[in-house]
């Protein structure tokens, strides 16, 4: 079965600012969630065997290297929302993630997390404060800047639950819960 991302990926030209050291308030808050998310996330991806990056639960639901694949897509996706574009090398990731080979899956998935999560950052950091009630559309609905950040980290929550509870369906525990 071939395996591809949900969420395109938005390749564009400009890459996003680095994160200054202006940060702060609610972008600041958001980073460092994001953070926490990146270790989890990218911890749980190379702790699932090759041979579960094929698994779902039922016909019809992402796989295990779907979910991964649709995380890092959505990561450097769904900043366009709020103004930001992702940058060029994003859109060569997206081809690891549609491999049958179920060691470069994973490989790509792990590859594609990592880099998506830094890029998720920067892209929090890009927005100023002063910008976070501009007006903005996402998937057609009238919106802020601000309501379009909290929907891309509350996103990336949502699918560690998913990811976690794939885990557990088999055997593996979550790296940072395994301490007891």
């Amino acid at each position: 079965m071939r395996l591809v991302a949900t969420v395109c990926v938005v390749a564009a030209s400009s890459p996003a600012r680095a994160q200054s050291a202006d940060v702060s308030g609610l972008r600041a808050d958001m980073i460092a969630d994001i953070s926490s998310l990146e270790s989890k996330y990218v911890s749980l991806a190379e702790a699932m065997p090759a041979a579960t990056y094929d698994w779902s639960p039922m016909a019809g639901v992402r796989s295990v290297g779907e979910v991964f694949c649709h995380v890092a897509a959505a990561n450097f996706g769904i900043p366009r929302f709020f103004g930001v574009e992702a940058p060029a090398e994003a859109a060569a990731l997206e081809p690891k993630c549609e491999t049958d080979d179920l060691e470069s899956l994973k490989a790509g998935a792990v590859e594609s997390l990592q880099k998506s999560f830094v890029f998720a950052k920067q892209a929090i950091a890009a927005v100023p404060d002063a910008n976070l009630g501009a007006a903005t559309k996402l998937f057609g609905r009238d919106t802020t800047n601000r309501a379009a950040m909290l929907l891309y980290v509350t996103h990336m929550h949502e699918h560690l639950g998913q990811a976690v509870a794939y885990a557990r369906s088999n055997g593996v525990v979550p790296p940072w819960s395994a301490g007891g």
